[in-house]
């Protein structure tokens, strides 16, 4: 079975927002404007997305 993935992708700038939030999306492989990253679908990643979810946008799944 193929190990389940899923695409994010940056819609928001990191300008003015707390250093966590930027280093949670360079976690995200995401550092500008329109980029789009696949990531494994796994629970960490989740919480990654769900604490910049103002900034990224899910293009496969529900986030």
């Amino acid at each position: 079975m193929a190990e389940k993935t899923v695409r994010v992708q940056q819609i928001g700038s990191p300008i003015r927002r707390e250093a966590s939030q930027r280093e949670t999306l360079i976690g995200l492989k995401l550092n500008k404007l329109h980029r789009i990253a696949e990531l494994p679908d796994t629970p960490s990643v989740r919480g990654m997305i769900a604490k910049v979810h103002h900034l990224v946008r899910v293009l496969d799944g529900a986030a």
